[in-house]
């Protein structure tokens, strides 16, 4: 697993990049002292996994920017700026939604992820790239919802038939929407998972332990509750090449509420075997632990044995995780962690949808890819060939030409 201690010149590209990453997250002063080429490094795979803006917000905090070179001071207060302008953009749109749905707003309306984060003031808020707006509501909702939003200027993202399907009778949202004047997208959630998946959490038991976020007409879902949607959302994602970030909420959520948030740790395993999310949590507990170090109460890693798969299903995650989660060098070629992704993303679809549903499914994804490529083939063909360039001219005549201009 990545150690905390700066690593040797010997060490492998994977490991040189973890334990650089894993450093900087949490002491990120040691980042003043590295030598220009693992700087370079540093910058370059925080970046691929969305955490330059937070370590850049760190340095500010702490008064070290200063210390940096000029170069890797500006790609940090960029990354700031930009992070800050796609908050303002998500919380804006939040707004409108929320100005739509005004004469008839849905009770409760829970705002989740990176909006709740950043409404709730969480840590993990800090130098988020937030590029949509996630809201959950009762289900028999959102149709009135969809429509009334429709009404004042959002549209579907399109969609062919089979996709619209998808999310309609099996995803656990609706299809995106976006407004014609704006970029951000707006998910409506009836849940926070697929609905055909192998965990089913009950709509209604997070609903019903929703918060008030004090000021809006908005709520948000309970520190346990956030805390498993998160681990959820990390362990069902189909995408996990550098998704290293979705790792650090968790670990920034576990360390945030244990301090803040009374009978958290106690409470927190039997919340998690009540919504069904059992399985989930012991994977995201674990992996905090190993990849990023985040302290878990002896006892919560007792009870999590519980939702434990086989042993051999353990050490193959634990294998295939870390390799997935952190960014991979971006000099070097690591097969082991491409493999690890594509062994990860064919378990993101197992545990999602029954062996039925998911044969048709990737079937038609596999028929539409081919046609994709044949199409792009033909077009090439029938592309007339471009012309060659002419020859360049004799270096003594490039000479005599630059000296009578």
């Amino acid at each position: 697993m990545p150690e905390r201690e700066a690593l040797g010149v010997d060490a492998s590209p994977a490991t040189r990049v973890a334990g650089l990453v894993v450093a900087a997250l949490r002491e990120p002063h040691r980042i003043v002292g590295l030598p220009p080429r693992d700087l370079d490094l540093l910058l370059r795979v925080l970046r691929r996994a969305r955490l330059l803006a937070r370590i850049g917000w760190q340095l500010r905090e702490a008064g070290l920017l200063d210390a940096l070179p000029r170069a890797a001071v500006d790609q940090l207060l960029g990354a700031l700026a930009h992070a800050e302008a796609q908050r303002r953009a998500a919380l804006w749109e939040l707004d409108r939604v929320i100005h739509a749905l005004r004469d008839e707003l849905p009770a409760p309306l829970v705002a989740l992820k990176g909006c709740a984060y950043a409404l709730g003031g969480l840590p993990n808020a800090v130098g988020r790239h937030l590029v949509d707006v996630d809201l959950m509501l009762p289900r028999e909702r959102l149709a009135d919802v969809e429509s009334r939003l429709r009404q004042r200027g959002w549209t579907a993202v399109p969609l062919d038939e089979h996709d619209d399907r998808y999310y309609r009778s099996w995803s656990h949202e609706l299809p995106p929407l976006r407004h014609a004047e704006r970029r951000v997208e707006v998910d409506l959630h009836h849940n926070i998972v697929m609905s055909t998946g192998r965990a089913r959490p009950e709509a209604r038991l997070l609903l019903e332990h929703a918060r008030p976020l004090p000021g809006t007409a908005l709520h948000v879902l309970s520190p346990i509750d956030m805390t498993l949607h998160a681990m959820a959302h990390l362990m069902s994602s189909s995408d996990l090449a550098d998704a290293l970030r979705d790792l650090v909420d968790i670990d920034e959520l576990l360390r945030h509420f244990a301090t803040h948030e009374p009978g958290f740790r106690d409470e927190f395993w039997p919340r998690a075997e009540a919504l069904d999310l059992a399985r989930p949590a012991f994977h995201a507990l674990r992996q905090a632990q190993r990849c990023l170090g985040t302290p878990i109460p002896a006892e919560l890693i007792e009870a999590s044995q519980a939702g434990a798969p086989p042993a051999a299903v353990v050490r193959l995650t634990d294998r295939l995780m870390p390799l997935a989660l952190f960014p991979m060098h971006p000099d070097a070629t690591n097969r082991a962690a491409r493999a690890a992704r594509l062994l990860l993303y064919a378990r993101s679809h197992w545990i999602r949808m029954p062996p039925p549903m998911l044969a048709r499914h990737l079937g038609r994804k596999f028929r539409v890819r081919r046609r994709a490529a044949r199409a792009a083939r033909a077009s090439a063909a029938d592309r007339p060939p471009a012309a060659a360039a002419p020859p360049a001219a004799p270096a003594a005549s490039r000479r005599r030409e630059g000296s009578r201009a």
